[in-house]
């Protein structure tokens, strides 16, 4: 298996991407449901709305068409409501301009946005919820952190005849052991996490070994994962929230193979993005 683009060896002519939290592995719920909402209202001191701005925080990340979002992007969303609902959040003109300009949202980027602005509250808050959210999620169990049901099966059905890509913008580290741990990494052939850039450059990349573009797709569950298959050109097949399982089990029992067979085009896969815009509300 392959590590980066550079030693990966086409192999096959299909290649499937694939994504891996709240796709492959059932890990998006429980990292929202546990960390990031909670560090956030203890962060800035909300628990006196906690109930319903959780119920929020999931909204905006798990359940609407900006799932999967950035997540200072969403924390810039979530707060802003905020502070027009229930009580003024100090700063936050600073951090949303931060999380709206910034080339890069990550930790490192916001270090450094901090050195250059060391008297912002919001900037330093919003670091302190990020590591805190990274130090919860270390500390999930494994029992917490399964693959869906009929993933494995799925990635090891289309290995017999595609190659597969992990195609994430998570942790490399975190998705290498939730992947061996469970058996999935077995039928993968490259790994490519947030280290090595967005999922629409990745899949580029992986474009450049000599796939047909009809021979591509890009399994995911946001619209994330869409864009970044509708700008290679590429197929899509959505794994719908809440229907994990039963989008799996189609995968295997007629996605694959219209792949295959030259017959996913057409109204095939315009019925199955109606399904996933549907499903996050996006239509």
């Amino acid at each position: 298996m392959a590590m980066n683009l550079t030693d990966f060896v086409k192999t096959r002519d299909f290649l499937v991407c694939v994504d891996s939290d709240g796709c492959a592995m059932d890990t998006m719920d429980i990292k929202h449901f546990e960390c990031f909402g909670p560090c956030m209202v203890r962060e800035w001191g909300l628990q006196a709305w906690a109930e319903p701005i959780l119920r929020r925080w999931n909204d905006i990340n798990l359940y609407t068409m900006t799932r999967g979002i950035n997540r200072f992007k969403g924390l810039v969303m979530a707060l802003g409501e905020i502070d027009e609902t229930y009580t003024r959040i100090e700063d936050l003109d600073t951090l949303t301009a931060w999380a709206e300009t910034s080339p890069e949202l990550s930790n490192g980027a916001l270090e450094k946005a901090i050195e250059a602005n060391p008297e912002s509250v919001s900037l330093k808050k919003a670091l302190s919820w990020s590591k805190a959210v990274n130090q919860s999620i270390t500390l999930l169990p494994d029992e917490k952190k399964l693959p869906f049901p009929m993933a494995r099966e799925a990635l090891a059905f289309a290995h017999e005849r595609a190659d597969v890509a992990i195609v994430s913008s998570a942790n490399l580290d975190a998705v290498l052991e939730e992947w061996e741990h469970y058996g999935l990494l077995e039928h993968t052939d490259i790994v490519l996490a947030q280290n090595v850039g967005s999922k629409a450059y990745c899949i580029a990349e992986l474009l450049k070994k000599g796939y047909d573009l009809s021979h591509v797709v890009m399994c995911g569950d946001a619209p994330g994962d869409y864009d970044a298959a509708r700008k290679n050109g590429v197929f899509y097949y959505p794994i719908l929230v809440r229907g994990e399982k039963a989008s799996w089990e189609q995968f295997i029992s007629e996605g694959f193979d219209r792949l295959v067979n030259g017959q996913y085009a057409g109204s095939y896969q315009k019925n199955l993005i109606n399904a996933f815009l549907s499903n996050l509300g996006g239509n």
